[in-house]
């Protein structure tokens, strides 16, 4: 048993897990929506490429990625530390790298895809192919036009993804060291400290329900507003 208040211990490791899940998800936001987007505008080869690759992070699980990045990153190329939350915010940025990659690879090949089809979807559509005949830079029809409109399913999969990397932050927690909420949850399990594991699942749903909350709010103000515009 801990010798301290649950709200303590949930306080104490949260900041660790807070850091973690936001790497993570600056990492799936940016990457997938390049990736996606680069492979629906290029097309061909570099489309082929994107859809292969962004299968294959999407099918490998985020315990077998830590391994596989702990022997790349760590032990053949020993780049990144592998344990620990580090001291400072280059020790810290440093130590959390590889398990943010670990955490986020699965959700970049999602939202990669998701965006690679959305993409897709909005360069075909009838809007599209009339601003281009009105003589519309192609840059002004793909930013105002294509990525504007293509906004919404990936808002919402990158709002379901976020939230998927605070569920499985324990695994990536575990792996690596690095000590926060989903740690602490394993480590009172073991001790069958079950108040301690029911506050940081609470945690956690709480946190999922409102991050999904929020995200079918945007969603659905980026759907009126797109309806509105493509109205005028």
């Amino acid at each position: 048993m801990y010798r301290d208040s649950v709200a303590g211990l949930i306080t104490e490791r949260a900041g660790e897990t807070l850091a973690l899940v936001g790497y993570a998800s600056v990492l799936v936001l940016l990457a997938g929506t390049a990736v996606g987007t680069v492979a629906a505008l290029r097309g061909g080869r570099v489309e082929a490429l994107a859809t292969a690759v962004t299968a294959g992070a999407m099918a490998v699980p985020t315990f077998v990625m830590s391994v596989l990045l702990i022997w790349l990153f760590a032990v053949r190329l020993p780049w990144f530390p592998v344990y620990g939350s580090g001291e400072g915010v280059g020790g810290t940025l440093a130590h959390l790298t590889l398990p943010a990659l670990a955490l986020a690879m699965t959700w970049i090949g999602y939202v990669a895809q998701v965006t690679r089809s959305a993409v897709r979807a909005e360069l075909r559509a009838e809007h599209v192919e009339t601003a281009r005949s009105r003589g519309v830079p192609e840059w002004t029809v793909i930013r105002r036009h294509v990525l504007h409109n293509a906004a919404g399913p990936v808002l919402a999969v990158s709002g379901v993804g976020v939230a998927g990397l605070i569920a499985t932050a324990a695994v990536a927690e575990q792996a690596f060291g690095t000590g926060g909420l989903g740690a602490l949850m394993i480590e009172a399990a073991s001790k069958q400290d079950m108040a301690v594991v029911q506050a940081v699942s609470l945690v956690f749903v709480v946190v999922f329900v409102v991050l999904n909350t929020l995200v079918d709010l945007v969603s659905a103000a980026l759907d009126s507003r797109a309806a509105s515009e493509e109205a005028r």
